[in-house]
């Protein structure tokens, strides 16, 4: 089995959601099957794009949400509908030990993916995070524990 994560920006703009979403398909082709499990918070933007495309390539997909509020605080009522498809089709949804959605619980968050998985994906522009928990952080983390990270950042990538 392998376990894949993924940190990366939420902003996308939507032309970057497709390029980004077919840069991570292929990317996840070699590992293609019911043994790939994609981790994920399930942010809009690349999280998301990366869930789609676990299922895409046949693999399935584990949430770890930061606290339990994060739907109805911090899931925008535009992407509510993207969130519950993802959502109900997860093999299993944990949550962080928050009982609110904040910087501290999305650092948390990635924390528990990084602990969860072989390797990361990190759609990311390589610039500094805007606030603690963000892409930047994660991939620190990442490489500071040794977990091999992919920069998926294709041409045509661009935040809003």
């Amino acid at each position: 089995m392998t376990r894949i994560g993924i940190t990366g920006h939420s902003n996308l703009t939507e032309r970057a959601a497709e390029v980004v979403h077919a840069a991570l398909r292929d990317a996840l082709v070699p590992y293609a099957g019911a043994e790939l499990v994609g981790v994920t918070c399930l942010a809009k933007g690349a999280d998301q794009i990366f869930a789609r495309a676990v299922l895409d390539v046949g693999g399935r997909v584990e949430i770890i949400l930061p606290a339990p509020d994060y739907r109805e605080e911090k899931v925008k009522p535009d992407n509510r509908a993207a969130f519950d498809e993802l959502l109900i089709q997860a093999a299993c949804v944990r949550y962080m030990p928050f009982l609110t959605s904040g910087r501290e619980a999305y650092m948390a968050a990635g924390e528990e993916v990084l602990k969860r998985v072989d390797r990361l994906m990190a759609v990311w522009d390589g610039r500094p995070s805007g606030g603690l928990g963000g892409t930047a952080d994660v991939v620190e983390h990442a490489r500071l524990l040794g977990t091999p990270v992919d920069v998926i950042w294709p041409d045509g990538a661009e935040r809003s």
